[in-house]
C-alpha cells in the first residue's frame, strides 16, 4: 500500500479532469473564468516560472493547473458544481473526501508518518474519487459505465498524454536501436484487473511497457499505440477499451 503514491495519481488525475471539464467549458483560457481569484493563478504562473528556470522546459509540465494546490482542486470544483456533479455525485460527500485527502497529504509533506489506518482511507477515498471520473468518462464515451479508462500515459523521454488530448505528435527523433517505455496510470470502474499493450502486441499485467525500436520501425513518422483492456469477454472497441497514439521520427543506427 503506497498512500504517497496513491494521493499524487489522485491530485494528478483531478487536474487533467478538471481542466478538460472547463477547457471544453471555457476555452484555452479557463482558469480566469473557473471562479478562483486571479492571485491564486498568479501563483501558478510564479511556480512554472520558478520550475522553468530549474531546468529545460522540455522537463516542466505547461499546464498551469500542474502547478496548483490541492486546496485549489476542491475550490474549483465547488465553484462549478453544476459542471461536475454527474461525476462526482453528493457535494457534501466529495467535499468531505477531498478535506480528509488534504489533510493526510500535508501530514505527509511535513514528514509525518501516517498511521495503517489512515493509509487505508487514502487508498480507499482515491481510489473511490479516480473510479467514480473513470465511470462518468466512460459513460459519456460509450454509454455505459463498463470499461476502463487511461488517465495518464508518459514516456521516457518527456512526452505525456493527459485526459482531453487527442494524441502526443512528440517532434521528437529517434534511432533504431533505442528503447521506448511508457508508464500507464488507468482505473477499470469495476475494479478488476488491466492489461496493457503497445501495438497489440504482448498484453501484460505491468503498466510499465516497452519497445525496442528495429528496422521496422524506421519512418519518418512512426505512430505507436499504447492500449488498455480488461480481461471481461467484452470490450469498449475491437479487443481493447482505450487507446492512445504517441507519434516519433525514426531513423537507422548511426554507423
Amino acid at each position: 500500500m503506497n498512500e504517497k503514491q496513491a494521493l499524487q495519481d489522485v491530485e494528478n488525475v483531478l487536474r487533467d479532469f478538471l481542466s478538460a471539464t472547463l477547457e471544453k467549458k471555457f476555452g484555452t483560457s479557463w482558469f480566469y473564468q473557473c471562479g478562483l481569484p486571479e492571485e491564486r493563478i498568479n501563483k501558478w504562473k510564479e511556480k512554472f516560472e520558478a520550475e522553468l528556470r530549474k531546468q529545460r522546459y522540455s522537463n516542466c509540465d505547461p499546464r498551469l493547473i500542474y502547478y496548483s494546490d490541492f486546496y485549489d482542486l476542491g475550490n474549483i470544483i465547488r465553484k462549478n458544481w453544476e459542471l461536475f456533479v454527474n461525476a462526482f455525485g453528493e457535494k457534501k460527500e466529495i467535499e468531505i473526501f477531498l478535506k480528509l485527502l488534504e489533510d493526510f497529504r500535508n501530514t505527509n509533506a511535513h514528514g509525518r508518518e501516517l498511521l495503517t489506518y489512515q493509509k487505508h482511507i487514502v487508498v480507499g477515498l482515491t481510489g473511490e474519487i479516480r473510479n467514480r471520473i473513470t465511470k462518468f468518462r466512460s459513460m459519456q464515451e460509450t454509454g455505459e459505465s463498463y470499461f476502463p479508462r487511461i488517465e495518464s500515459v508518459h514516456d521516457n523521454y518527456g512526452n505525456s498524454w493527459k485526459m482531453g488530448d487527442l494524441g502526443i505528435i512528440t517532434g521528437l527523433t529517434l534511432r533504431e536501436g533505442d528503447i521506448l517505455e511508457f508508464v500507464v496510470s488507468a482505473t477499470d470502474p469495476k475494479d478488476e484487473r488491466i492489461e496493457y499493450s503497445i501495438d497489440y502486441r504482448d498484453w501484460q499485467s505491468e503498466k510499465h511497457i516497452q519497445v525496442l525500436l528495429s528496422e521496422a520501425h524506421i519512418r519518418q513518422q512512426l505512430t505507436i499505440c499504447i492500449l488498455i483492456r480488461s480481461q471481461r469477454s467484452y470490450h469498449a472497441s475491437d479487443g481493447y477499451d482505450d487507446a492512445v497514439i504517441f507519434k516519433y521520427q525514426v531513423l537507422p543506427k548511426l554507423a
